[in-house]
């Protein structure tokens, strides 16, 4: 009876620490389990973390970088094609910009002052039989004759007018203009550059206001809208003045 009992106490004695040493187990078992997933954690929130994070800076950084030198590099190409076109348009300026060329100044036609420049003291119309002020030279030629352009300007109007005929106005420069009257066949259109001594026209048949005179040129010089001499813009020349 005792050694049964003493078998059956060392049974229970082994159960327990059988059963103690599988708790013990279990429990290191679930530590170690713990432990790793909480490193696994730590892992997944420190090191993914600052690896993309370092890249993503650097490439950013490269980016801005790039960035700024297209924009440079864009700027420099615009502001030498912004200089290049204030270039040409200075160039195509200085071309089109008249000024009045007198040295160039020939006359319109060669022939008889009929009717000189008056504007101080009136002179004689035998046509209007009276006596009045001139602001221009009227001078004589045969119909058909060529007119030329007395220097380098811009056509500015071409019109009708009842005393001169077809009468042209060109823009010299510097405030001067020159008007011809008594034309017809005008070669240029309003807007047309003409150089010096080109034929601008032909002389016409006069109109009504200087029938007696006949033939002719009418010619005139403006200085900011004011008549002056047209002989004193002239190369001399042997003219003959009606008497």
């Amino acid at each position: 009876m005792k050694k049964q009992q003493y078998i059956a106490a060392v049974a229970c004695l082994v159960a327990g620490a059988i059963g103690f040493a599988g708790v013990y187990a279990t429990e290191k078992g679930q530590e170690r389990k713990n432990n790793q997933q909480n490193i696994a954690q730590e892992t997944q929130q420190t090191s993914p973390a600052s690896y993309e994070v370092v890249p993503k800076k650097t490439v950013e950084k490269e980016k801005k970088v790039t960035v700024v030198k297209k924009d440079e590099t864009k700027s420099v190409a615009e502001e030498k094609k912004s200089e290049s076109a204030e270039k040409t348009k200075e160039t195509a300026a200085k071309q089109n910009t008249l000024h009045f060329q007198k040295e160039n100044a020939v006359w319109p036609i060669e022939g008889d002052i009929l009717l000189d420049y008056s504007m101080d003291t009136t002179i004689y119309f035998p046509t209007l039989e009276q006596y009045r002020c001139n602001p221009a030279m009227v001078i004589g030629g045969q119909v058909n004759d060529k007119v030329l352009a007395m220097t380098r300007g811009k056509i500015m109007q071409i019109s009708e007018n009842e005393e001169t005929g077809c009468t042209v106005r060109q823009d010299l420069g510097d405030g001067y203009t020159a008007v011809y009257g008594q034309l017809k066949e005008v070669n240029f259109a309003e807007g047309d550059m003409v150089e010096g001594g080109q034929v601008i026209g032909y002389v016409n048949e006069p109109t009504k206001y200087y029938a007696t005179e006949g033939s002719n040129v009418y010619f005139s010089l403006e200085k900011d809208g004011t008549p002056v001499n047209p002989k004193d813009y002239l190369p001399e020349m042997a003219m003959n003045t009606l008497e």
